[in-house]
Parts: C-alpha cells; sequence; structure tokens
C-alpha cells in the first residue's frame, strides 16, 4: 500500500501525540525556568518535563533550508488544562518548537518522512500583562530562535522583522496556529 506525504506525516503526528499523552502535567507556576527577566532561554527540561502540543511536517521549510522540515511543539506543564479552561495561553506559558530537517525515504508502507538533523529550536512566552520591553517582546509574547548548535543565545534581533510575518495570518488567534493542536480542544 502506498501512503502520500501527508498520511506519513499525519502517522508521524499520531504517535508523536501518544507520547504526548502520557508525559506528567505540573501547575504553569512551577514551570521550569524558560525566561529570566527579559531574557528568554531554552528551557533544558522541555522533552521531559513539557506537554506535547503536536507535530508538523513543512514541505520546502524556509527554517530547514528549503528540506521538508518536521516541527515538534511542547508547552509548559499546566498550559493545555489552563487553554482547555479559558481558550487563551495563561501568562508565563512557554512554547517550544523544535525544528528538525526532514529525511524523506521509500519504506514498505510507501514513501514516509522522519526528523533527521536538528536545525533548532523557536521559544515564545507568553507576556499577557506586555510588561516585558524590547526588540523579543511584543504582540503579547516573547519570541527566540535558538540555532542547534547554540541553545544558549538567541540569534533571533527583532521578533518583528524575524517571527512575526509567520504568525501574522493567526493574529485572531494570539498569534499561535491552535487550530494545528488537538490537545487543545475541550
Amino acid at each position: 500500500m502506498k501512503i502520500s506525504k501527508i498520511q506519513a506525516g499525519v502517522g508521524i503526528l499520531g504517535l508523536a501525540m501518544t507520547a504526548g499523552l502520557v508525559m506528567g502535567h505540573l501547575p504553569v507556576t512551577k514551570q521550569a525556568n524558560a525566561e529570566s527577566g527579559q531574557t528568554i532561554r531554552l528551557p533544558a527540561n522541555f522533552r521531559t518535563d513539557y506537554e506535547f502540543l503536536g507535530a508538523w511536517a513543512v514541505s520546502g521549510d524556509a527554517d530547514t533550508g528549503g528540506k521538508i522540515g518536521q516541527h515538534i511543539v511542547y508547552a509548559s506543564p499546566g498550559t493545555v488544562k489552563a487553554y482547555r479552561k479559558t481558550g487563551k495561553f495563561p501568562d508565563g506559558a512557554v512554547l517550544v518548537k523544535e525544528l528538525f530537517n526532514g529525511k524523506t525515504e521509500d519504506l514498505t508502507t510507501g514513501s514516509a518522512t522522519s526528523a533527521a538533523e536538528l536545525a533548532g529550536y523557536f521559544v515564545m512566552v507568553k507576556d499577557a500583562s506586555g510588561n516585558k520591553t524590547g526588540p523579543l517582546w511584543g504582540d503579547g509574547w516573547g519570541w527566540a530562535f535558538f540555532g542547534a548548535d547554540d541553545t544558549r543565545q538567541t540569534t533571533t534581533k527583532d521578533y518583528k522583522a524575524e517571527c512575526l510575518t509567520c504568525h501574522e495570518p493567526v493574529r485572531d488567534r494570539d498569534l499561535i496556529y491552535s487550530y494545528a493542536y488537538p490537545v487543545l480542544k475541550p
């Protein structure tokens, strides 16, 4: 049986969602330190302590040099529960999008794409109060990209020029493609 790349992506998403359902949940107030003051950091424990939101397979991904990309998205503990209750991301919520170059191969099930080399990480921190200022803060969020080779220092200089364009189509959804994350639905 031959499956399309979209079907393969949906299969990968289903497996990843299953893995995400068994992760533990802690209240948002006990989330890992992702930002300190005005500085945004990549949480060291996002793979073990964060909640799985969903995954994307992106063909011709600009973030992975035009290759097929795999985006795996996590949220700080308690974010999903709070979102389901209010329909909004709580202040201080941290979203981490892990980017991989995709590797496509023909398998017995058909053409399939899986995550290969790590390309980097996007980190967003909800700033509902709008108290944070600077070139990485605005529109209700803190924005940062970290390359795979340096997770201590963001390469983002100005979120408006480097991040906002991709998120503008979902401004009415708090700049997050929340409709793509079934786990957020009540």
